[in-house]
């Protein structure tokens, strides 16, 4: 069984923590890894571009001329695509662009990227990160601590709120719970610091 050492909150050790072979001891899936960070970033574009068709555009309600006698050809409106400031043709529409994976795939790259992660030694688990209230300047000592300094993705249990508002703040910092563990947040990452709570509900989440 995989095992990485426990920190506590001031960055001493405090022995180790046993991990799950099944999701922090795979081999990664590349494939899949890369197939998950495209469905998840596809699902965060807004999708809110348009424009507007003959129909949308401004005037254009009276024929320019007679259909016939003029020697020039007919014409139904000055809003049609081929004059100038005519409406659009096949332009971009407002969509979605989220689709999903199943999610055993989607739970397999999760599986790879936290397996990398543990294999590189950037998986810190931490016994608790407990704060009596928000404190940013306490949160940024204990991650110098645990030489965090860099990309850091913190994954707290539920209901640490203290924790997750003293954290919000720093720069190259994020902060998720331990039921939103995603692919595209742990690639994005150089270190993984997690409580020994959370870590729990990972697993008992990715079993």
């Amino acid at each position: 069984m995989t095992s990485v050492a426990l920190y506590k909150q001031d960055g001493s050790k405090n022995g180790n923590v046993d991990l799950n072979d099944a999701i922090f001891n795979i081999e990664p899936n590349d494939s899949v890894v890369f197939d998950t960070i495209t469905m998840q970033r596809a699902s965060q574009r807004q999708g809110t571009h348009a424009v507007k068709n003959r129909s949308a555009v401004r005037g254009g309600g009276k024929k320019p001329w007679r259909q016939k006698g003029t020697g020039r050809a007919r014409q139904g409106s000055i809003r049609s695509p081929q004059w100038r400031g005519g409406g659009i043709v096949f332009g971009p529409t407002p969509r979605s662009y989220a689709y999903h994976l199943p999610k055993k795939v989607t739970r397999l790259a999760v599986k790879s990227v936290l397996s990398e992660k543990v294999a590189n030694d950037n998986f810190v688990v931490v016994d608790s990160l407990a704060f009596s209230a928000p404190k940013t300047k306490d949160f940024s000592n204990l991650l110098k601590n645990l030489d965090a300094t860099t990309k850091t993705l913190v994954v707290l249990e539920d209901d640490n709120e203290n924790a997750a508002l003293s954290a919000r703040n720093l720069e190259n910092v994020t902060v998720i719970s331990a039921k939103g563990v995603n692919t595209l947040d742990v690639v994005h990452s150089d270190k993984v610091v997690i409580t020994k709570a959370a870590l729990s509900q990972v697993e008992e989440v990715l079993a």
